[in-house]
């Protein structure tokens, strides 16, 4: 099944990947490790979770402007996250994609999005394809 969803380009990009995704807010600045990709903000509901390379979905952002840089940082090691969809993305998500040229899409209803579906992001488009449940 798949659901074609419009936001509001913040970086532009075409990417297609699996969604990592969260219904908490994300603080870069102290709530990722920049030389690992893995959330260490303790009792965030993706503890432990590497994000490198996954299409990344999160209401919005929170904590300080560092964060921008926090993602500049992931990008120059290879840990970035291949693209980020939020429902309403706030400046220190907005500017750390721009600087990092990592696509983020906001204005997305990001409860439509679940762990491991595929994610098309092309502009403001956004394709989802459900995973199939286990058998």
């Amino acid at each position: 099944m798949r659901t074609i969803l419009e936001g509001r380009v913040i970086r532009e990009g075409r990417v297609e990947g699996e969604a990592l995704t969260t219904r908490q807010p994300i603080s870069f600045y102290g709530g990722v490790d920049p030389e690992t990709g893995r959330i260490v903000e303790r009792g965030h509901e993706l503890e432990g979770v590497v994000i490198t390379d996954k299409v990344l979905v999160f209401p919005y952002g929170k904590g300080s402007t560092v964060g921008s840089y926090i993602l500049l940082r992931l990008r120059k090691r290879g840990l970035a996250p291949r693209a980020i969809i939020n429902q309403k993305c706030e400046p220190i998500i907005a500017v750390g994609t721009i600087m990092a040229e990592i696509p983020c899409v906001d204005e997305i209803d990001v409860s439509k999005i679940t762990t491991g579906d595929i994610v098309r992001i092309d502009g403001p488009r956004v394709e989802i394809w459900k995973r199939r449940p286990d058998p």
